[in-house]
Parts: C-alpha cells; structure tokens; sequence
C-alpha cells in the first residue's frame, strides 16, 4: 500500500461517555473539537507542535499518542513509515473526562486512512476496532468516529469479534452543558476504585435505566432526569472526585439530568433547548464564587471525525476555519 497524500488536516470531537447508567457503553459527541495537520516527511524525524490543551505537557516526538497511532494505522494498511510533523490545535481538555486520548487517538488513525492511497482499508469499523486497541474499550472511540450518540461494545460473535457500535437517533431539541474544572483524575485512577461486583438489584436498575435513556436521547427528552440514574459507577468514585459528584446531586435534586461526564471530573447535564433559562439559573446559583468550575454549552456534534487531503502549496487553515 503507497501513500496517496503527503498533507493531510483532520478535525476530531470532544466525546462523553457513560451518559450515566451507560458504562462502557453510550457515548456522545460534543461540538468541542482538536483540529490537526499531519504532513509526510522524507526524513525520518519526527516533530509534534501543539498549541493550546497540553502544550509544553506531551511529549514532542514519536511518543505522542496521535503519532503512536497514527503509525499503527500505516502498518495496518501495509502502507510505509515516514518522518512526520505533526501540528495540534486542541480545544478538548486534558484528564477531565471529555475524551482526549480517544480524540488523540481516533485523530491519529483517521490521518493515516486519509494519507494512504486506499483508505477503505481503514473503513469506520476497522478504525473502531484499532482505537479500541489503544483505549481498552469502544464508547469514546465510537461517538468521535461516527458523530451523534452511539452505542459500543466488544464483540465475541463469529465474524464480529471486536469492537463494533451503532449510532443512535439524537432529538433535535437536546443540548449538552458541560460543567469543566481545574481539577484532573486519571482515568486509570477512577477505574480503580470500582468494585468487582454490585449488587443485581443496582445491576437491574442500570440496564432498565440504559433502555430508557436511549429512547430520552431520540425522542423523550423529558425522561432524561430519570433515564440517566445510576448505580453502579458514579457513587463509588465520589472519593476520589467529591465535588464533582456534590455538584451531580445538587443539579439532579433541582430536576436536571446531571452525570459524572466519562471518568470524571467534568459534569455533563443533558437537558431539552426550552430547559435552557432554568439550567443557567441553577448552574449560576451553585457555582456562584466557584471559580475552579468553567460552564460550557455545546452542541451535539453530528459528524464525528472528519479529514481531507490538504493540496499542496496550500496554508495551513485554524480552528474556527474548517
């Protein structure tokens, strides 16, 4: 396989996952977005240029996970290793539960299938299943690829091993306000504060409430409040995040449909456009004096991951520009 292009820019979504009751598995793509250039070198070298979420934090050479990624995907396709240099303007935030390394990671594979000469060879599923390599598991990588909300899981079927997901239908009035703090949690450190097991009454209650949140998402927004109850991860991680998950029960108690977004620290409340006046009321009343909390509303992003050959002699474009 040869290299069909040598410039290519790639714009990747924020994503949240869990949604609440749905662990490891629904997800959600935000209009919150890293935008990339990748350009082929002759040379071996590898240089990475980051402006804004993690500049002067990642690493600057081939260690960083887009490049990681990104080479996988070229010795997946069979296509050739090159130098790189890699530009990142990234607006997604670093360790609060928003998705950067499934960004970083869905970007990286996603500007090898527009570098190659075929890219079918990375079609959506393929890069799904690679992305999954990387993250453990599929329910941020399937909203940045596929856009909207999307339901992920591991497959063992014959013939459909691996990770595989499906998007869902999003109503037109759903909005997503993202409350972000200064604070950071590895996810390594969220996971490892869940049990082995939970009790089948909570585990009952979880998949009831999953079914529920599908049909809130399409087309009951009204039902988000009680469709986004959980039991079986937000509670047991309140140790190590306790005002992230205080500030999900004040919301939750004033009728808004707050979750722990992904790992955490951020909180996502979902709610319907006409919820919007009260929402900012209630968000303002208890982050009065907060100033370690950043609100953001943000739209749904319908398209997930997108990329395109840059011509050459071309400039390169910013963040606003696509």
């Amino acid at each position: 396989m040869q290299l069909g292009a040598d410039h290519v820019r790639v714009r990747v979504p924020a994503t949240s996952a869990n949604l609440g009751p749905g662990f490891d598995a629904l997800g959600l793509a935000l209009g919150l977005h890293d935008v990339l250039e990748v350009r082929a070198l002759a040379s071996d070298e590898v240089v990475v240029d980051v402006v804004g979420e993690g500049a002067g934090e990642v690493p600057g050479d081939a260690s960083h996970l887009v490049v990681r990624a990104l080479r996988a995907a070229l010795e997946l396709a069979g296509a050739p290793q090159t130098g790189l240099h890699l530009t990142c303007e990234n607006q997604v935030p670093h360790g609060r539960g928003l998705g950067s390394s499934a960004a970083a990671v869905v970007a990286g594979i996603v500007a090898a299938r527009a570098l190659v000469a075929d890219p079918e060879v990375l079609d959506d599923a393929t890069v799904l299943r690679l992305a999954t390599q990387f993250e453990g598991h599929p329910d941020n990588a399937a909203p940045a690829i596929l856009g909207g909300a999307t339901v992920a899981w591991t497959s063992a079927a014959p013939g459909h091993e691996g990770a595989r997901a499906v998007r869902l239908a999003v109503h037109p009035d759903l909005e997503a306000t993202v409350l972000v703090p200064s604070a950071r949690l590895a996810t390594s450190h969220a996971r490892g504060v869940l049990p082995a097991s939970v009790p089948h009454a909570d585990a009952a209650l979880n998949a009831g409430r999953a079914a529920l949140l599908v049909e809130a998402i399409a087309r009951r927004p009204e039902l988000l409040l009680e469709a986004t109850e959980d039991r079986l991860h937000q509670s047991y991680r309140s140790g190590v995040m306790p005002t992230s998950w205080e500030l999900v029960q004040a919301l939750r108690a004033e009728g808004l449909a707050a979750t722990v977004s992904g790992a955490g620290p951020t909180v996502l409340v979902l709610s319907a456009s006409a919820e919007r006046p009260r929402l900012d009321a209630v968000v303002d009343d208890l982050l009065s004096g907060a100033d370690e909390w950043e609100p953001r509303r943000l739209a749904i992003d319908e398209d997930g991951v997108r990329a395109e050959r840059v011509p050459r002699g071309a400039r390169t474009a910013p963040v606003g520009g696509w």
